[in-house]
């Protein structure tokens, strides 16, 4: 029988196109949206010279990853053609990559043409919200180009999810999901494999903050946790304020899906996500 260190040990590097990126320290990643539409206005970039400068700023704030998107996923978001994604995104990947030539860049599609493009562009991660589910060739395109790849959970579209947030138990479903999703993509060979419970996505506030209370139970895929709830509804509805004054919330639930061994936290707010996990850290040692 396996010991309990053996069964959640998860993996202590990422393999970003050569560079290796170790997991011993939680990492952050910030947001970049190059959509006029994302949920949070104040992550909304309109054009390539306000995405390398955003990326300049959260570099500079001590960011590990930056994670890029050109579809916006908000609930009730209109779609858009993989060609306009493609034209929001490569110029910008191009773009920050030249400016910043060790960046590590993170794209969120759910596309696979979009995601070979964007590798192809300089990009190292592909962060898929629909984990698979959208795009029958992702799998085989991510395990192709063998780069790390964002597992997240979600049922049906942007467009439809909310209506499909029925669960008997939130955990042991999103679970389960998540671990047969997990076993198509390394019997393709994908080495490097992050997962994401889905933060808000086909999840009312209910199910969110159950998800967060049993974040640890992921830990028996023995695979990196990544936690999305920056500024989202379930942090700005609960406590009754606008998202802009998020912040403070943002922290709280970010310390505490810390506390249940969360690997990345993806934030607007580089430099003071970065400043949570250096107090956090303290009470490791």
């Amino acid at each position: 029988m396996e010991s309990k260190d053996t069964l959640f040990k998860k993996k202590t590097t990422l393999n970003c196109r050569g560079k290796l990126l170790s997991l011993d320290t939680p990492l952050v990643m910030g947001i970049l949206n190059v959509t006029p539409d994302s949920f949070y206005p104040g992550s909304r970039l309109s054009t390539t010279e306000e995405a390398v400068e955003r990326a300049r700023i959260m570099l500079a704030e001590g960011a590990d990853i930056l994670d890029i998107g050109g579809y916006s996923t908000r609930p009730g978001a209109a779609d858009i053609s993989s060609q306009e994604e493609q034209d929001r995104l490569i110029p910008a990947i191009e773009a920050i990559v030249k400016e910043f030539p060790d960046v590590i860049l993170s794209v969120d599609t759910f596309r696979a043409d979009v995601a070979e493009a964007s590798i192809k562009a300089g990009a190292a991660i592909v962060n898929d919200v629909a984990g698979g589910t959208l795009d029958e060739k992702m799998f085989e395109t991510v395990a192709r180009l063998q780069v790390p790849y964002i597992l997240m959970h979600l049922r049906g579209t942007p467009q439809t999810m909310q209506a499909m947030a029925n669960y008997s138990n939130v955990t042991i479903e999103v679970l389960d999901e998540l671990q047969q999703q997990v076993s198509k993509l390394t019997r393709l060979g994908v080495n490097d494999i992050i997962i994401d419970p889905g933060f808000g996505f086909a999840k009312t506030t209910h199910h969110n903050f159950e998800l967060l209370n049993r974040l640890e139970d992921l830990r028996i895929l023995g695979l990196p946790v990544l936690a999305g709830m920056s500024r989202k509804s379930m942090v700005y509805k609960t406590l009754g304020i606008h998202q802009t004054d998020a912040l403070t919330g943002t922290i709280v639930v970010n310390t505490i899906a810390l506390m249940k061994g969360a690997t990345i936290l993806r934030v607007h707010d580089v430099k003071e996500t970065k400043q949570t996990i250096e107090l956090y850290k303290k009470t490791t040692l």
